[in-house]
């Protein structure tokens, strides 16, 4: 009998273990994909839209990767109804159509964001990579002080002092660029370092009040996160197309809406669009203090590529401020003290610190079906709240 439970116990520490190994790895998996994402669809923008020769239209890549988001959004539910299409159908005219007050709601944050993909493409089209990458940790300062002002949450001393270095590390850097820009900004007449601070800033700001807005009329909804980047999607799309009418509109008409498209482009394009559904899978293994190390880590990886790609130059100055804003990304996602009311700050936190509004917040409930059991760790019980996951 004794020997019988020893050997349970023993198995059971066997499981422990492999369970252990297995989470340790989807961990790094995780970091991987975060870094790799982040840094990526930042890097491959500027690229396209430094190259010689016809540029495409930036309003167009961004309605095709609405188009795009909302396609395989439809797919994934398709596939939760066992696709049963009738189903699938009905479900769905009744949470757009019949359920139009929620699906109105989304009206506005849908706005920001299209208004928000529109910006980050002219600011990294004018300013350096790198410097993009640090500046746009703005939207962590942004989103906290939204966070504060709408839903009344709470700040830890740590965050805020991470919110003060955060906001110095962008200062420098912003210094080191007016005194003495990239090469290719400043000697280029289409690309402009003002133009591209204020879009970035705007963005960040935009992003800030979306995020926070986001969740604050979402709170205790049932409808899942596919459902919610469908409904989205459908404003975005609209207003993508209002906005490449508006801005475009002559031009597409006259060069075609796919013009200057060629395979990297298209890879952006496929890259904004399931990069953040993508970071909704794997941020389920990843808590904050690793989100804010992938975040730290994109930017290092976006600084020393530009460097090969861009010939972008970094000095002391612009060291100093992105190792600033590189610490305080990671102090602002370390846990607040025990003892303290970790709630609010942690959910600030990962409001904070993720790349795609849209899609990171209540991914762990409809993704669980999808996954197997024994890769579930524990800490994807608890998350319910709508994150903040971008380019």
């Amino acid at each position: 009998m004794a020997g019988g439970k020893h050997i349970q116990a023993a198995e059971e520490r066997a499981a422990s273990r492999g369970q252990s190994e297995a989470n340790r790895k989807l961990k790094y998996i995780s970091l991987a994909v975060l870094v790799v994402q982040n840094a990526s669809l930042i890097l491959s923008i500027r690229y396209v839209r430094t190259l010689p020769g016809d540029r495409f239209f930036a309003t167009s890549a961004v309605v095709m990767a609405e188009v795009l988001k909302v396609l395989t959004c439809l797919l994934i539910i398709l596939l939760q109804k066992r696709f049963n299409v009738k189903e699938t159908v009905l479900f769905l005219v009744d949470s757009i159509l019949f359920q139009y007050k929620d699906t109105l709601k989304l009206a506005v944050p849908s706005l920001i964001y299209t208004l928000q993909n529109n910006l980050q493409y002219v600011a990294i089209s004018n300013l350096p990579a790198a410097t993009f990458q640090v500046t746009y940790q703005l939207k962590i300062l942004t989103t906290a002080l939204f966070s504060v002002l709408m839903l009344r949450k709470s700040l830890s001393r740590v965050q805020w002092v991470s919110l003060l270095l955060l906001f110095a590390g962008v200062a420098i850097v912003q210094v080191q660029q007016e005194g003495k820009k990239e090469a290719s900004v400043s000697g280029s007449s289409n690309q402009n370092y003002t133009v591209g601070l204020v879009a970035v800033v705007i963005s960040c700001l935009s992003s800030g009040f979306a995020g926070v807005y986001f969740e604050k009329i979402l709170k205790g909804s049932s409808a899942s996160v596919w459902m919610r980047n469908v409904q989205l999607g459908i404003f975005g799309m609209a207003l993508g197309m209002l906005g490449l009418w508006w801005n475009d509109g002559a031009a597409i008409a006259e060069h075609g809406f796919l013009f200057g498209y060629t395979g990297m482009v298209w890879c952006v394009i496929f890259n904004q669009a399931f990069g953040g559904l993508l970071v909704a899978v794997v941020v389920k293994y990843a808590d904050n203090i690793l989100k804010g190390f992938a975040t730290s880590f994109s930017i290092i990886v976006s600084t020393v590529l530009s460097v090969y790609l861009f010939g972008f130059h970094v000095d002391l100055l612009f060291t100093a401020g992105a190792g600033l804003v590189i610490g305080a990304v990671y102090m602002y996602s370390l846990p607040k003290a025990s003892g303290g009311s970790s709630s609010p700050s942690s959910s600030s936190s990962s409001s904070a610190s993720s790349a795609s509004p849209r899609t990171n917040g209540g991914a762990e409930m409809e993704m669980e079906e999808f996954l197997p059991k024994w890769k579930r760790p524990s800490h994807m019980m608890w998350p319910r709240t709508v994150g903040n996951l971008n380019i």
